[in-house]
């Protein structure tokens, strides 16, 4: 697999691990990934609940944890480390101005249009700044907004499609629809970044439900050049999720894998279990809430604390929360290392691409 650059930092390994909160990327699985070449994520969501001891209210909890999860990852790798921020988050602000001000490399920004990243940055701010998007429309919307507000364009972009895992930015009957997934989406976001050419370089970054070497030389076939991976790093020793919750995935099946709705307001992507089926009998609605965690939720309304449900099942509390999953999660059959991972990545990828080039030839 080729190297890419996002602005002048070099990818030498073209994969990025996708932003899993609550408490699966922490600084555990993204400084084994920024080991390997590629870019590690560490996920904000929850870091709150997983710093209970900080200083302060919850959102001076999430500051804490965010800086004390880019210091340890700091700590063990020279490699590049970047922070997934949904942009749904009531403290995205916060979070964006401190990972910045902590020097990350690459800030990915999804759940919700990032129009206003770049005014975090300072004046001697390194930080890529990368958007998430689920269409070309959302990827045009921001170009122009940022062009036009901040006199700057992405770094990169990440297109995510319907088979991702956790949030979807796709309503219920796009899920299955052609038209909408990441094969038609790339091409689309490529032309998109293409007609900014002249003032940057926008690289493409794919993500959802890829999980071979071969899907990366195909989806690199059409013009991306990167991937995003989730769920192929859950299952690994350096995941920082409890035992219990990679279990969960390796003793999934394909049906297993379902759609559901989130308090979030959007549908999601998880591994069926106890908790989701008491949730559809309306037993785990909230009597409180301490964190008002998303802006669009109201617990009053909520059918379950999403943020206490996630963090449980990273804890390995599998009865009170469920684990999101990319849809082929199911695929995962052990524990191995990221290093193992990557390896095998770039494997198949050599071993498909021998067999792509000839067939491109033909036509």
């Amino acid at each position: 697999m080729k190297p890419f650059f996002i602005g002048n930092i070099e990818i030498k390994t073209p994969i990025i691990q996708g932003g899993m909160g609550v408490g699966i990327s922490l600084s555990g699985l993204a400084s084994a990934v920024a080991n390997e070449g590629g870019i590690g994520v560490i996920s904000c969501a929850g870091l709150g609940l997983l710093y209970p001891k900080g200083k302060g209210d919850y959102t001076e909890k999430c500051i804490c944890g965010l800086k004390e999860e880019i210091r340890k990852a700091r700590q063990k790798t020279k490699g590049i480390i970047g922070v997934n921020i949904m942009v749904a988050l009531s403290n995205y602000a916060e979070m964006v101005r401190t990972a910045i001000s902590e020097k990350i490399d690459v800030v990915f920004a999804g759940a919700g249009l990032p129009l206003d990243l770049p005014l975090y940055l300072t004046p001697e701010s390194k930080t890529k700044l990368v958007p998430i998007v689920s269409s070309s429309r959302a990827a045009k919307i921001i170009c122009d907004k940022w062009q036009k507000n901040f006199d700057y364009l992405p770094d990169a972009i990440v297109v995510e499609g319907p088979k991702a895992g956790g949030h979807l930015g796709f309503k219920k009957e796009q899920i299955q629809d052609e038209k909408y997934a990441l094969e038609s989406l790339i091409p689309e976001v490529v032309a998109i970044a293409m007609s900014y050419k002249e003032r940057k370089d926008i690289p493409v970054i794919a993500a959802g439900g890829i999980s071979t070497g071969e899907d990366i030389a195909r989806f690199m076939q059409l013009g991306a050049s990167a991937v995003q991976m989730g769920s192929i790093f859950v299952t690994t020793q350096e995941c920082d999720a409890s035992q219990t919750f990679k279990e969960v995935y390796i003793h999934s099946k394909p049906e297993d894998v379902l759609i559901i709705e989130s308090p979030v307001g959007m549908p999601g992507r998880a591994i069926d279990g106890e908790f989701i089926r008491n949730v559809e009998k309306g037993q785990e609605k909230p009597k409180c809430c301490s964190f008002h965690c998303i802006k669009t939720c109201d617990y009053q309304k909520s059918p379950y604390c999403i943020i206490k449900a996630l963090y449980n099942a990273a804890k390995g509390n599998m009865k009170r929360g469920y684990a999101f999953a990319g849809s082929n999660a199911f695929l995962s059959e052990k524990i191995r290392s990221v290093k193992e991972v990557i390896t095998t990545l770039n494997n198949e990828f050599l071993l498909a691409t021998c067999q792509l080039t000839p067939a491109k030839m033909k036509t």
